[in-house]
């Protein structure tokens, strides 16, 4: 039987900005996905956090009678990855992230969420808006969105893994970042994958942020290579 691989989505995402990567993986892995609660269908009334998402994935897991699996994690989804090594280190295998943000302040914080404004992006980007509503049908996608923010203000004021935090997850970790990604910086995912006692940094040439601007064939095949080569 194959190995198991849970892929997480990203914030304000859903399970199905995975589909074509899952299909990709399918061959060699038993590759899961599902959303996070309050996300996609899977409605919630709890705030969101770091440590919410890291019980959903156990709860997944112990559902589907999963012991260990490696984890992908697509910008949130691997620092969830992160923050399940850290609290249930002997469920996670390999951990691969791409576009992660680890570099939380109040500063970094605020910055991000001056772009999740409901109003503003209902007026100035309806297409956004409208894809977003198709998306979240479990809460209002407005809901997620100011859900989203309050967790990010969270983390840049003191509910984030630490350098110190990152130093005691032993686990093979694979973290990637485009060099045309102007979310997170190459200088923060360095640091982290350093921290890291089995980190190492992948940069990709010629990728932004969304998961979309990377072929997901070839995102596919770096995960293989990397949890079968190490």
């Amino acid at each position: 039987m194959n190995a198991s691989l849970l892929l997480l989505h990203g914030a304000l995402g859903s399970k199905e900005q995975l589909t074509n990567l899952k299909e990709a993986l399918s061959m060699t892995f038993d590759v899961h996905t599902f959303d996070f609660e309050g996300h996609g269908n899977n409605a919630s009334s709890t705030p969101f956090s770091m440590p919410l998402f890291a019980s959903n994935v156990v709860d997944y897991m112990k559902a589907h009678h999963m012991t260990k699996a490696h984890l992908f994690g697509y910008s949130m989804g691997g620092y969830v990855a992160l923050q399940l090594a850290k609290t249930h280190p002997e469920l996670v295998d390999h951990i691969i992230t791409l576009g992660t943000k680890f570099s939380w302040t109040p500063e970094s914080a605020t910055k991000e969420i001056k772009m999740l404004n409901p109003e503003k992006i209902e007026e100035k980007v309806p297409a956004f808006a409208q894809k977003l509503a198709a998306i979240h049908t479990g809460n209002t996608w407005k809901e997620v969105m100011l859900k989203t923010a309050t967790m990010m203000h969270g983390l840049g004021n003191g509910a984030k893994l630490t350098t110190a935090a990152l130093t005691q997850i032993p686990h093979k970790t694979r973290i990637h970042i485009g060099d045309q990604d102007t979310m997170v910086s190459i200088e923060e995912s360095k640091e982290s994958a350093d921290a890291l006692p089995n980190g190492s940094l992948q940069i990709i040439n010629g990728c932004k942020h969304p998961i979309e601007s990377i072929a997901q064939k070839k995102l596919a095949e770096m995960i293989t290579d990397f949890i079968l080569s190490s």
